[in-house]
């Protein structure tokens, strides 16, 4: 993760420095309609298995302020994933499309390599 993350790190660093990135195994969260492949801005999904999530901050239910987040589900990732290299595509183009959520830009904005950012 932390390979994938250097290059966007190192352009947009100013700007990351409160926002965290965790890894969780499987993801907790469902879609709405099981049978619709919509998810909201904040979810990075493959149809319908979410493969990473976008967590604003805010205040707990303990009244603590907490850090915006983005949680990358390693066993979905995994699992799409061909090789090692494929494995760090992948986990670099979610957290692109991540990060440009996070920042409220557009993904080629992030990353003007991303895939897709010439459509």
């Amino acid at each position: 993760m932390l390979g994938a993350f250097e290059p966007i790190d190192a352009r947009w660093h100013e700007r990351l420095t409160k926002l965290d990135i965790a890894v969780d195994d499987v993801p907790r969260i469902r879609a709405i309609d099981p049978d619709s492949v919509n998810w909201p801005p904040e979810v990075v999904a493959d149809g319908p298995v979410p493969l990473s999530r976008l967590i604003p901050a805010g205040i707990d239910r303990h009244g603590t302020a907490t850090r915006a987040r983005i949680v990358l589900f390693r066993r979905p990732i995994e699992l799409r994933a061909k090789d090692p290299q494929d494995l760090e595509d992948l986990v670099h183009d979610v957290l692109v499309e991540q990060v440009a959520t996070y920042l409220g830009v557009g993904p080629e904005v992030v990353d003007p390599e991303v895939p897709g950012a010439d459509d």
